[in-house]
C-alpha cells in the first residue's frame, strides 16, 4: 500500500545530511504544531522562520506569495508629509472636473473613460504631491508613464493648476481645431504635456524599463547623471496580461534597476469584467514580479479593515481573504450587507462569530470603499518604501474599486468601462460626497459645471508650492534643442569613392560608416549602436573592443575569446546595447535614446540594427510609439528583400516592411543600392533629425547581406538620392530608332536590372536607361505634398514627374519588395507604367532560384520591359515569345 505522505523526490535529496537525527527533530516538531494547533499555525511558524532567516542573512529561495494583506502594516506607516486636508480638496477637484469633462464631451460623442481616474486619483495624487520631480529642478526630473484611460484626471490637474483652460477642456478629444486635447498621452499631439504615449497596452511597461536602463546608461557612460531621475510606471491590472508589459521583469531585477516603480491599480476589473474572475490577479502578479527578483508592495486594505484584522485571532479572515476569487469580492462591492454576512462571514464558524461584532456600518465600509489605493496614507507609505528600497526595482500592487465615489450605478460595474456620463443627479451625489461647494444653479442650462476653487484659493496655492518644491509641473515635456555639429566629412568620402574591385554588402557599408563616424571627436560619443543578438550577423563585431558592449556590471568574467582580435567586451561605461533575443526590447531601447533630446536635454543619435523582417512585422506597434514620441534615430532593416537572404526562407523573407513602414508619416523610409547612396542619405539624415532645423522625423534603411561591387558615386547625385530617384546608368541606343525604355530599380534589385539593361542591348537591340529608386516612399510623400498644394491654388510638380519628364518609352519599375511598394508612385509618372515584384510568400533557395520563382531576375526583367513595348506596338509580339524561349522561361 502506497504511503499517502510519502516524501517526493526533491533537489534536497542531492544535498548531503550531515545530522539526519537533528533533521529528523525539526520535521517531527512540526507534526506535532500541526497535530496539536494545525496546519494554518505550522504554516505561520513555518513563514516566520523564513523571514527570521532573511534577516539574519541567510541565503534561502523567497516565498512567491504573501498573505492577501498590506505588506506595511498600520503601525509601519511613515509620518504623512503633507496636510491631508487639503489634499483631499484637491482630489475631489480634479475627480469631478475629470467626470465633467468627458461627461460634456459626450454631447458630440467623442466618449472618454471616467471609471479608470475614479479608481486610480489618489495613486496619482499622492506622487504629484510627494514625490515626482519636475523639470525645473536639477536633473531631468521623474519619467512618468500615465495610464492612458486616465488621462482626463490629468487634465483635470493641469485645469485647476492654470496650464488649461475649460475651452480645451470642453476640446477634450475634438483636435482638429487646434485647441483641443488628445485622448490619451500623445507627445506629438501635446508635445508640452505629455512625455510617454502608453496607450497602447503594454508598451508602457516596456518602455519604462528600457527607460530606467537608459538613464543608468547615461550615467556610466559620463554623459549625464541622471541618479536623481525615477521612473514611475502606472498601470492596470488587465493590462498586465499583454506579453510585452511582463516581457523585461527580469532585466529589471539583474540590472537592479530600483529607480523604477511600478504602481498596478488592481481594481479587479479590465474593459469588459474581471481580470481574473475565478482566481486572484493580485497574488497571480506578486508572484510573477518576487520570481522575477523585483520587491513586491501590497497596498489592498484601508484603515477600517485595521478593526477585523485586531479581531481575527484564529487567522479565519486572512484565509478567507486568500480564497475568495476576484469576481466574488466585485460582487461583494455590489451588494447589501447581509449579503456579506452570509456569503463571505458564513463560510465558517470562526469568521461567523468575528461579523457578530461588527456593525452593518463597518462592513459597508471595509467592502464598499476601504481600499488601500483609496487612502493618501497607505499610499504614501508603499511610494516612500519604493524610493527607498535600494538594489532592485518596485512594484506596488495597489487595490482600488474602478469607478470609486461615481455612484452605485458606476462602482464595480462590469461595463463601467465603457460608461461614458453620469447624469445630473449623480453628478449631484457625487457633490455631497466629495463636499465639494457647487450650486445648484450651476446644473440650470442642463451641462455639470466645471469646478475650481479660484486661482488664488488655498487649494490651487498648496498644489503649487508642492510642485515648486519638487521642481514644477509634472507630467510635462521639455525640449532644450542643441544641434549637434556635422561630422568630418572624411568618414562619408570613403564610401563615395567606392569599393574598387572589392565586393562588399550594403549592410558592411552602413555599419563601415558608422563605424567610423563613432570615431568623430564631436559626435562620436553619442552615437548608441542596438543590435538584439546578431551582431556577427551583421559584420558588428569589429564593434566590441572599440566601443564596448553596455554592462552595468563591468565584464565579470574572462571572454573565452580573449585573446582574438574582435574580443568579446563588456564594459560599464560601453556604448553597445547588445540586446538578446528580443527585437520589442531593442526597440524599447530605441525610443529612449531616440527621445533623449527632450527626456534628458542630451542628443543620442541611436541605429538599430535587425532582420528587416523582424522590425515593421513584429514590433511595429513600437514604431509608432517612437514617432508619437517624437523620436529621431536609424531603424535598420538588414538582410533585406524577399530573395536576397539565401536559404532562410519564408519566415525570414521580407518583402513588405517597406509598404508597412509607408503608412508612418515620421518615417522617412529608404532603399539603398549602393554604398555611397547610403553615405548620402545618412549625412542628410543627420542634417534634417540634429540639425538647426531639426525634424521631428527617423530614418528607416534597409540594407542587403549580398557582396557586391560598389560603384563611384557620379557627379551630381546627391540631390536625387535624397529626394528619392536619380539616373544612374543611360543607355547606349545602337540605332537611331531603337526602342526605349525606363528601368527603375530599388535596393539590391539594380544589379538585376543593370544586367537586364545589357540583355535588352545585346540580344534585342533595345535601349534602357537606369533608374536607382533609393526611395518609394520619399517620392509618394512629395507628391502627395504636391497634391495638397494644388487644392491651396498653388502649382508644384510632383519631383518624380519632373525627373521622368521626356524620358522616351514607358517605365518598368523593379526590386525586391512586392510591387505595391513601387506602385505607390504609378499615379505622378505620365509614362505607361508597369512593375515588377516578389508578391506572394517567401520561400528557401539560391537568390538565383528565388528570383526567378518571383519573376524578377535579370531574364524576367528582360522579358517584362519586351513586353511593355510589345504592347506599345514598338516591337512584334513574337519577341517576347522568342525571349521567353531563349532564357528558359
Amino acid at each position: 500500500m502506497t504511503d499517502p505522505v510519502a516524501k517526493l523526490p526533491s533537489e534536497l535529496d542531492q544535498l548531503p545530511d550531515r545530522d539526519p537525527e537533528e533533521t529528523a527533530e525539526w520535521a517531527a516538531s512540526l507534526d506535532a504544531v500541526t497535530k496539536a494547533a494545525g496546519p494554518h499555525r505550522a504554516a505561520y511558524l513555518m513563514r516566520r522562520s523564513l523571514q527570521h532567516a532573511e534577516g539574519a542573512g541567510i541565503a534561502l529561495p523567497k516565498l512567491l506569495e504573501s498573505d492577501y494583506v498590506n505588506t506595511i502594516p498600520t503601525s509601519a506607516e511613515p509620518e504623512f508629509d503633507g496636510d491631508l486636508e487639503m489634499e483631499s480638496k484637491i482630489t475631489a477637484w480634479n475627480r469631478w472636473n475629470a467626470a465633467a469633462m468627458v461627461t460634456r464631451g459626450a454631447r458630440y460623442g467623442v466618449g472618454g473613460h471616467i471609471a479608470t481616474f475614479a479608481s486610480a486619483a489618489w495613486l496619482y495624487e499622492t506622487g504629484f504631491n510627494h514625490f515626482f520631480r519636475g523639470k525645473e529642478g536639477d536633473g531631468s526630473g521623474d519619467q512618468l508613464y500615465i495610464q492612458g484611460h486616465a488621462s482626463p484626471g490629468i487634465y483635470a490637474r493641469a485645469f485647476l493648476d492654470g496650464r488649461l483652460s475649460e475651452q480645451q477642456l470642453d476640446n477634450f478629444r475634438q483636435e482638429s481645431g487646434g485647441n483641443g486635447l488628445p485622448s490619451y498621452p500623445h507627445p506629438r499631439r501635446l508635445p508640452w504635456l505629455w512625455e510617454f504615449p502608453t496607450v497602447s497596452m503594454g508598451l508602457g511597461p516596456l518602455s519604462a524599463i528600457y527607460q530606467a536602463r537608459f538613464n543608468r546608461y547615461l550615467t556610466n557612460r559620463n554623459i549625464k547623471d541622471t541618479s536623481n531621475s525615477h521612473v514611475w510606471a502606472f498601470l492596470g491590472d488587465g493590462e498586465m496580461d499583454e506579453p510585452e508589459s511582463t516581457a523585461a521583469l527580469a532585466l529589471a531585477a539583474r540590472e537592479q534597476l530600483d529607480n523604477l516603480t511600478f504602481v498596478i491599480n488592481c481594481n479587479l476589473q479590465r474593459l469588459d469584467g474581471p481580470v481574473r474572475a475565478n482566481f486572484r490577479v493580485v497574488q497571480e502578479l506578486e508572484g510573477a514580479f518576487r520570481g522575477a527578483g523585483w520587491n513586491v508592495i501590497k497596498t489592498l486594505w484601508g484603515n477600517a479593515w485595521d478593526e477585523l484584522f485586531q479581531l481575527d485571532t484564529t487567522g479565519a479572515l486572512i484565509r478567507r481573504l486568500r480564497e475568495v476569487p476576484d469576481a466574488q469580492f466585485q460582487t461583494y462591492a455590489t451588494r447589501d450587507v447581509a449579503y456579506i454576512r452570509e456569503h463571505f462571514f458564513g463560510s465558517e464558524p470562526a469568521l461567523a462569530e468575528l461579523a457578530k461584532l461588527l456593525s452593518d456600518a463597518k462592513i459597508a465600509e471595509c467592502f464598499y470603499s476601504s481600499r488601500g489605493g483609496h487612502e493618501a496614507r497607505k499610499v504614501y507609505a508603499a511610494y516612500r518604501a519604493a524610493v527607498e528600497h535600494k538594489g532592485a526595482p518596485t512594484v506596488i500592487l495597489a487595490q482600488t474599486v474602478k469607478g470609486y465615489t461615481l455612484g452605485k450605478g458606476f462602482e464595480s460595474k462590469n461595463a463601467n468601462h465603457q460608461m461614458k456620463k453620469l447624469s445630473i443627479d449623480e453628478f449631484k451625489g457625487m457633490r455631497e460626497l466629495l463636499g465639494l461647494p457647487i450650486p445648484d444653479s450651476a446644473f440650470e442650462d442642463g451641462l455639470v459645471p466645471y469646478g475650481h476653487p479660484g486661482a488664488d484659493s488655498p487649494e490651487v496655492r498648496y498644489l503649487q508650492e508642492r510642485r515648486a518644491a519638487l521642481g514644477g509641473p509634472a507630467p510635462a515635456r521639455r525640449v532644450h534643442t542643441v544641434a549637434l555639429p556635422q561630422p568630418e566629412e572624411r568618414a562619408f568620402k570613403a564610401l563615395y569613392k567606392g569599393s574598387g574591385k572589392q565586393e562588399m554588402a550594403t549592410t558592411m557599408a552602413f555599419v563601415r560608416l558608422v563605424k567610423d563616424l563613432m570615431r568623430d571627436k564631436e559626435t562620436g560619443r553619442r552615437w548608441v549602436p542596438i543590435v538584439p543578438d546578431e551582431a556577427r550577423t551583421f559584420g558588428m563585431e569589429s564593434l566590441f573592443p572599440s566601443a564596448g558592449i553596455y554592462s552595468p556590471l563591468g565584464q565579470t568574467y574572462e571572454p573565452v575569446d580573449r585573446d582574438q582580435l574582435m574580443y568579446y567586451k563588456e564594459a560599464k561605461d560601453g556604448q553597445i546595447l547588445n540586446e538578446g533575443i528580443t527585437e520589442a526590447g531593442a526597440m524599447a531601447d530605441f525610443i529612449a535614446a531616440a527621445s533623449s533630446y527632450a527626456t534628458h536635454g542630451e542628443t543620442m543619435i541611436p541605429f538599430y540594427i535587425f532582420y528587416s523582417m523582424f522590425g515593421w512585422q513584429r514590433t511595429g506597434d513600437q514604431m509608432w510609439q517612437l514617432a508619437d514620441q517624437l523620436g529621431k534615430g536609424f531603424i535598420v532593416g538588414a538582410t533585406a528583400g524577399r530573395t536576397t537572404l539565401t536559404g532562410e526562407g519564408l519566415q525570414h523573407a521580407d518583402g513588405h516592411s517597406h509598404l508597412i513602414a509607408s503608412t508612418n508619416p515620421a518615417s522617412l523610409n529608404y532603399d539603398p543600392a549602393f554604398a555611397y547612396e547610403i553615405a548620402v542619405i545618412v549625412k542628410d539624415g543627420l542634417r534634417r533629425m540634429y540639425g538647426p532645423d531639426a525634424e521631428d522625423v527617423f530614418y528607416y534603411l534597409t540594407v542587403y547581406n549580398e557582396p557586391k561591387q560598389q560603384p563611384a558615386m557620379p557627379e551630381g547625385v546627391e540631390e536625387g538620392i535624397v529626394k528619392g530617384l536619380y539616373r544612374f546608368k543611360e543607355g547606349t541606343p545602337a540605332t537611331a530608332d531603337a526602342p526605349r525604355l525606363q528601368l527603375l530599380g530599388s535596393g539590391t534589385a539594380i544589379h538585376w536590372v543593370l544586367k537586364a539593361q545589357e540583355l535588352l542591348a545585346a540580344d534585342w537591340g533595345v535601349t534602357a536607361d537606369v533608374w536607382s529608386a533609393t526611395s518609394w516612399g520619399e517620392l509618394r510623400r512629395d507628391a502627395l505634398e504636391a497634391d495638397e498644394a494644388l487644392l491651396r491654388g498653388e502649382e508644384k510638380v510632383p519631383y518624380v514627374t519632373q525627373a521622368l519628364s521626356g524620358a522616351p518609352g514607358p517605365v518598368l519599375a523593379v526590386s525586391d519588395w512586392m510591387r505595391a511598394v513601387p506602385d505607390q508612385i504609378s499615379q505622378w509618372v505620365e509614362q505607361d507604367w508597369s512593375s515588377l515584384g516578389t508578391d506572394g510568400f517567401g520561400l528557401s533557395d539560391t537568390r538565383e532560384g528565388a528570383r526567378r520563382h518571383f519573376g524578377v531576375d535579370a531574364q524576367s526583367v528582360a522579358v517584362a520591359a519586351l513586353a511593355q513595348l510589345a504592347r506599345r506596338g514598338e516591337i512584334p509580339a513574337s519577341k517576347v515569345k522568342e525571349a521567353r524561349e531563349k532564357y528558359g522561361m
